[in-house]
This record gives structure tokens, sequence and C-alpha cells, in this order.
């Protein structure tokens, strides 16, 4: 998966689901997505908050964009989770560790996102191992899912889990033929408390995290369920620890 700036809950679930994660940081950029903007509730309601960038283009992968090297975009993004948060029930364990993420010290847009997954992963006790895509299996002649699934068999993988969203990138029958399982990662978002009129799912996980802390959210990060593309059934979650 592309890196995501504090992504939502069903990303994490694939971590979750998944043995190892290799972080796409080798492909191009992503304008108006999530790569460096995520959304969190200020005033009841959801509003973005963003990474601001240097030179960030659609022609450009994410490994070579560079962040806005001042650190009044840090402090004042600090200060936003301080006065959004601050009556969270949470908030004490959890500001720490996002503060510490948003002022790690790199220009490196890649840098910074892989490391504040892997550093919230350890905080809500996940064991998955992350593989850097331009370090571990840099970018060659293969684009999409064929790369995909040089990345799979390189791995060692048996199984290769998408999000839901991807079950129009993907022929299974390519994947079942390198003798990988193709599956898909469905999101049953479970309410937790909000500072909303009514629950509002797929905002960043920051949200969740000032609610219920990073041990109650492993109730949260199990909530999905994994099916086959097709006329496969739905197999379950499949997690194990």
């Amino acid at each position: 998966m592309q890196p995501y700036f504090l992504p939502y809950i069903g990303y994490w679930q694939l971590m979750r689901a998944a043995e190892r994660f290799v972080i796409y940081d080798d492909v191009n950029y992503i304008k108006s997505g999530w790569i460096n903007r995520n959304r969190i509730l200020i005033n009841r309601a959801p509003a973005y908050f963003t990474l601001p960038l240097q030179q960030a283009s659609s022609n450009r992968r994410i490994c070579d964009i560079g962040l806005q090297p001042s650190e009044v975009w840090r402090d004042k993004l600090v200060k936003t989770l301080e006065l959004t948060y601050r009556q969270a029930p949470c908030f004490p364990e959890v500001f720490p560790v996002l503060a510490a993420i948003i002022r790690h010290r790199t220009d490196s847009l890649g840098e910074f996102l892989a490391h504040q997954l892997q550093t919230l992963a350890a905080f809500m006790g996940l064991a998955t191992q992350f593989i850097l895509a331009s370090k571990c299996h840099q970018k060659d002649s293969l684009d999409g899912q064929a790369r995909v699934i040089n990345i799979c068999r390189r791995e060692g993988a048996t199984v290769y889990i998408n999000p839901q969203g991807g079950q129009g990138l993907y022929d299974a029958s390519a994947f079942y033929q390198q003798g990988i399982d193709l599956r898909f990662l469905v999101m049953q978002p479970i309410p937790y408390p909000q500072a909303s009129r009514e629950f509002l799912p797929y905002l960043s996980i920051v949200d969740a995290l000032m609610a219920v802390g990073p041990v109650a959210i492993k109730t949260h990060l199990d909530a999905y369920r994994l099916i086959r593309p097709g006329l496969f059934n739905d197999i379950g979650n499949l997690h194990h620890a």
C-alpha cells in the first residue's frame, strides 16, 4: 500500500491481517488523496489536516518528495490536535506519541510516512514486519498488477490482501497462477464515542485512538472480513496472533 498520513482504521486492519506490509513508497504521488492529508473532527464536523510539501507533483515518486522544512506547520498541527482532543478520554497517553511523530526530524515525505506508520503500529501492539519498496524492491519495468505479483513472489507470499476498493484493479487468476491467494479486506466499522451528532466512520486513526486508546483499539482493528473475488465465498476474519 502507498503510505498514508495517519490513515483510517481500515488501513491498520491490513497490517493486523498481514505478517508483512510492503510500504509502496516508490510510486507516484497522488494529489488530493490521503498521502499527506486526513480528517479529524473539529467543532463536530470532519476537517482536513495536512502535511505541507515541497514541489509535489503526480510525476514524482512519494519517496522523492520533500516536506516543507519550517517548524511552523509542525507546531500548528500539534496545537490543533491538542486543542481538538484535550478533553478526549485517552488524550494523556495518545497525544505525546502523535506530537513526537509530527516533530520527527526529517524533510523526506517518504521517510516521515514510514516512520509514523511503524511508530503507531508498535504503539497499538501490531507485530507486522514492514518492508520499504524503494529499498527492498526497487522499481523496474513492471507496473501495476505485474509489479505487485513480482513483489509477492520475491517476498515468498502465498496470500496477498488488498482493500475492498481494489477489487476492480486485479485479475485473480493471474495471482492464482503464481500460487498466490488474492483476498480483499472489508472493514466493518464499530461505533465509538465521538464529538459529533452521529457516528462518522473512516476518520483518521487519531480520532479513534483519542477515544478508546491503544489497547481497546484492537477490537476495532479486528472488525473486518476477508473475501475472495468472483464466485468465492466470504472467508471471514483470518487474523491470528
